[in-house]
């Protein structure tokens, strides 16, 4: 199961950015750990969306709950699950 990850700031984005540093750290680990995608900040700046790699509901979770803006509360997520039946052929994308 693959899963986008919504995320929403709960805080003003002056208190979200002094948090940040810490969770583009997180984020890079769970990269080189094989177990994200994607990440990047929405257009509107109001949060951001993640994508993992194919993993389990409660790894997504126990990882989810180590993030930075989690710990510190300036984030709510919304965990999306979804089966990636079709996929671009490597080369495609």
């Amino acid at each position: 199961m693959f899963h986008v990850l919504n995320l929403t700031y709960t805080q003003p984005i002056e208190i979200v950015d002094k948090v940040r540093p810490a969770h583009i750290e997180w984020i890079e680990q769970q990269i080189a750990a094989g177990r994200m995608l994607l990440a990047g900040r929405k257009e509107s700046a109001t949060g951001g969306v993640l994508i993992t790699t194919d993993l389990p509901t409660e790894e997504v979770d126990a990882m989810v709950a180590t993030d930075p803006y989690r710990l510190a509360d300036v984030a709510e997520y919304e965990r999306i699950g979804f089966a990636a039946n079709l996929r671009a052929r490597k080369g495609q994308a």
